[in-house]
């Protein structure tokens, strides 16, 4: 599986052996939207590039990398797409199956529901913390391995139509789910290749570690 890493700015969600250890498994190329190069300096990870208007990275961080030769794109401030998605229109013409966001939740709540709505518009963009993976649904998933696991589905979309649930404590047919309902918050997963589809609509799943 070819995996990317994307740190972005927010906060870092749990502790930094986790991250460390997660990335030691699970091998990739790593990038920085502008102050997630801080993150990963910190973690003493080398990125491939940064990118971004340079307005969040530490002069010492932006320093020492260049010292190092990574590569870094410079943008100007004003512009129509923020650091991240100008980096993800990048990364999604690279054939990643996988594009792992990291720190790209918390701090300003304005940032954190724009980089969730980014899971809607990318392919195989997912969120990770330590406690929780949050990615887009496209009509049907199946989760492997991971019974007992605290679900939640988010609806994102004004309805969702004809949703199913297969292998949950609280399993569904056919339910319409329209927008602010909290039907499908904390089910279980109790079967291995539990199954959600649904024939219309935008939905956001929160795994719990």
């Amino acid at each position: 599986m070819k995996i990317a890493y994307l740190f972005l700015n927010g906060e870092l969600l749990g502790k930094k052996e986790f991250y460390k250890n997660f990335i030691l498994k699970n091998e990739g190329d790593i990038f920085c939207a502008d102050g997630g190069a801080n993150l990963t300096y910190m973690l003493n990870l080398k990125p491939l590039e940064i990118w971004g208007d340079l307005d969040s990275i530490d002069k010492e961080v932006h320093k020492y990398y260049k010292s190092e030769e990574i590569k870094i794109e410079t943008f100007p401030a004003e512009k129509n797409k923020t650091d991240s998605e100008l980096l993800l229109d990048y990364l999604s013409k690279k054939a990643y199956d996988r594009i792992y966001c990291i720190a790209g939740l918390g701090g300003r709540i304005s940032h954190e529901l724009t980089n969730l709505n980014l899971c809607f518009k990318y392919e195989n963009l997912y969120f990770l913390t330590e406690d929780e993976l949050l990615f887009a649904i496209d009509r049907e998933y199946r989760f492997e391995n991971l019974i007992n696991r605290t679900t939640s589905f988010i609806v994102f979309s004004d309805e969702v139509k004809a949703l199913n649930l297969k292998g949950f404590k609280y399993n569904l047919k056919n339910l319409n789910l329209k927008r602010g309902d909290s039907r499908c918050t904390s089910n279980i997963i109790i079967e291995n290749g539990a199954e959600i589809f649904f024939e219309a609509g935008k939905i956001l799943a929160v795994i719990e570690n």
